[in-house]
């Protein structure tokens, strides 16, 4: 009796004591200087001249304009007491607690709107003990100072709907009308996406978002929303979906912003939070003006709507990726082929292979025979390229020949005769990630590879020799102005700056006029656009077209092929050395497009770029061609076709 006695009293001692401390902490919020939300609840993205060209919030709908159905479909599936708790659902969190401890796993949790809220605009997501206590903090403080009617209007305009933020920009993305207007099937496939964005979005995930709609519209029958004949006619309703925001600028850079999110989750410093909900600022490399010039080229020279494009433009001293697309329409492919595609990149790897060959002895006037060729193998194996064309010289051609006509039989004997691991450790060299296979037809461009690493690579070349790594970022800023990332643009010597300027002043003769012999330099087509020198290469396979080129000032990679490798047309190639050459020359007009400073170690001789031969009287087959001192050509040549594997000459 008097254990009892004593546990009675004890349990009043406590429940007076909790109850004090409850009541305390909610009036101490209150006296406390309230949070500011305004603050906080940003997600802005800038271009290279500090103007936002995205932004979650800068579409904000007062809540009275809301739909009631999309309010209603909120509160049904997220928070059905928001209107009666101050913060926290004890009897939800009682229960879950109950659902988790028997289920031995996570199955559901408790947190109310206004504890999504807190954490989505101050906090991180992690679990610890530390941050759960600052989201109820957080939390009161809002319950405190905010109306139930500010949180819920600042929480729907600041929540992730599937990489657009806010409702209305939502509304508008989804099904291209104001929040205001949305009928009740509409506003139960919205209220569904922030639980998964990804797994929720209609575009993307039809059949998720359409269980996830039915889930939504039976919590609104349970909870009196409406009945269960306005929720079979909502659920039986076929919406359209339209995938396009309301600014026609922000439509065009839908890849470019995921771009940047791709790049904020590798980013250490940002708190995973902000990345899905926002308290930050980023300001990116953006350049507007130059990616609505490559969006309008695209569409105008390719009319395939099937036929994807990926495409990156950067700074080669800097690494600032300037402009980026990932395909043809975000609305009917959220797939962004310029961060996550790896395809065949075709010949755009030979100016590598004929870096390494002039590292180990190789000049431009080094001859092969060019002829249809079988090489054969001690394993018997046997391998035979082919040229564009099956067009064959027939005869001894230079290194700077084959490059500019991307002779593919000049290539695999250049390869063979320098050992198959060499290209492989080049391209690693210069930043190639992605595996490669030592193999005869790595020196067409077999493997797999990535835009952005291509552009890594090609920027070593545009850049002396120096790497710097391609980036979308230059600052990220936190709601009260800290810096919490800034982009350190780290440069590293890896390539001769001598051999580079050799390899650079070949790729510009891609579209030189002194070599059309047997053959034509690959990028004649758009010589006559063409008012500045670059250095060019095209690469292709049955199913992929490239351009990769460059002068000081930038570097454009671009990319073109069917999603399913279904085989291109020829005349892809011609489209997108066409958008290359638009693009570009719009892009640097204004700018000092001198060549490279040539290295005081080279020089410079007068042979016929056919054969290699010095000119020793004016000749209408003449170029000047450029090589390290000592290794410039004289009157003799060396044979090196008897050095390779076996071969046999058809």
């Amino acid at each position: 009796m008097k254990f009892i006695k004593k546990t009675i009293k004890f349990s009043i001692i406590l429940f007076i004591l909790l109850t004090t401390v409850y009541f305390g902490i909610y009036a101490y919020a209150y006296f406390r200087e309230k949070i500011d939300i305004n603050a906080a609840s940003g997600f802005y993205m800038y271009d290279k001249d500090e103007i936002l060209f995205s932004g979650y919030n800068t579409n904000w709908i007062n809540l009275e304009d809301i739909s009631p159905h999309l309010i209603n479909a909120t509160i049904s599936i997220e928070d059905k007491n928001f209107y009666k708790h101050i913060g926290f659902d004890y009897l939800r969190m009682l229960k879950a607690l109950y659902v988790n401890i028997k289920s031995k796993e996570t199955k559901q949790g408790a947190s109310t709107i206004t504890q999504q809220y807190a954490k989505n605009l101050f906090l991180e997501f992690d679990k610890t003990l530390e941050r759960k206590l600052e989201e109820a903090w957080i939390t009161i403080n809002l319950e405190m100072h905010y109306t139930k009617d500010e949180i819920l209007e600042g929480y729907l305009n600041t929540i992730n709907y599937g990489g657009v933020f806010g409702i209305e920009n939502a509304s508008y993305y989804y099904f291209g009308k104001s929040a205001s207007d949305l009928s009740l099937a509409e506003a139960s496939i919205l209220a569904g996406i922030p639980k998964s964005p990804g797994y929720y979005s209609p575009i993307t995930n039809l059949d998720n978002a359409k269980k996830r709609q039915k889930i939504i519209l039976t919590s609104m029958v349970n909870n009196e929303y409406i009945t269960e004949d306005d929720m079979d006619e909502a659920y039986n309703k076929e919406l359209t979906y339209i995938g396009k925001l309301k600014s026609n600028n922000s439509a065009t850079l839908m890849y470019y912003q995921d771009a940047v999110i791709n790049e904020l989750k590798n980013i250490e410093s940002i708190p995973a939070s902000l990345l899905e909900t926002g308290g930050i600022k980023v300001y990116t490399n953006l350049d507007l003006k130059l990616q609505l010039e490559l969006e309008k080229n695209i569409n105008n020279y390719i009319k395939d709507d099937k036929l994807q494009i990926a495409s990156v433009i950067s700074e080669p001293s800097t690494g600032k990726i300037k402009a980026l697309v990932g395909g043809r329409d975000y609305s009917k492919s959220e797939y962004n082929r310029a961060i996550s595609s790896k395809r065949q990149v075709g010949s755009t790897f030979k100016p590598f292979l004929y870096y390494a060959a002039i590292e180990n002895g190789f000049t431009a006037s080094t001859t092969f025979n060019s002829s249809k060729t079988t090489f054969v193998f001690s394993n018997d194996k046997t391998y035979s390229p082919s040229n564009f064309g099956d067009i064959y010289p027939n005869k001894d051609i230079t290194l700077a020949a084959a490059l500019a006509y991307s002779d593919n039989v000049f290539a695999v004997k250049t390869h063979l005769f320098l050992g198959e691991e060499v290209l492989v450790n080049m391209l690693k060299r210069v930043g190639i990630t992605s595996n490669l296979e030592e193999v005869p037809s790595l020196a067409l461009g077999t493997a797999n590879i990535n835009i952005i690493e291509m552009i890594r690579a090609y920027s070593t070349l545009a850049n002396n020799g120096y790497k710097i790594e391609p980036h979308l970022i230059e600052k990220v800023v936190d709601s009260n102005g800290n810096i919490l990332y800034e982009c350190d643009e780290v440069k590293e010597e890896i390539l001769s700056k001598s051999i580079v300027y050799i390899i650079n002043d070949l790729l510009s003769n891609c579209y030189a006029s002194n070599f059309v012999d047997y053959n034509y330099p690959t990028c004649l087509n758009i010589a006559t656009k063409l008012t500045n020198t670059y250095a060019l290469k095209t690469g292709s396979t049955d199913s992929d077209s490239l351009v990769f080129g460059f002068n000081p000032n930038v570097v454009m990679g671009i990319w073109a092929g069917y999603d399913d490798n279904t085989d291109i047309p020829n005349s892809i190639g011609t489209d997108i050395k066409n958008i290359w050459a638009d693009t570009v020359e719009t892009y640097v007009k204004d700018m000092d497009n001198t060549w490279y400073d040539m290295p005081s170690n080279i020089v410079g001789s007068i042979v016929n770029p056919i054969t290699g031969e010095l000119v020793t009287s004016p000749s209408d087959k003449q170029e000047l061609f450029y090589y390290i001192k000592g290794t410039e050509p004289t009157l003799e040549s060396s044979e090196l076709d008897d050095l390779i594997p076996t071969i046999k000459q058809e």
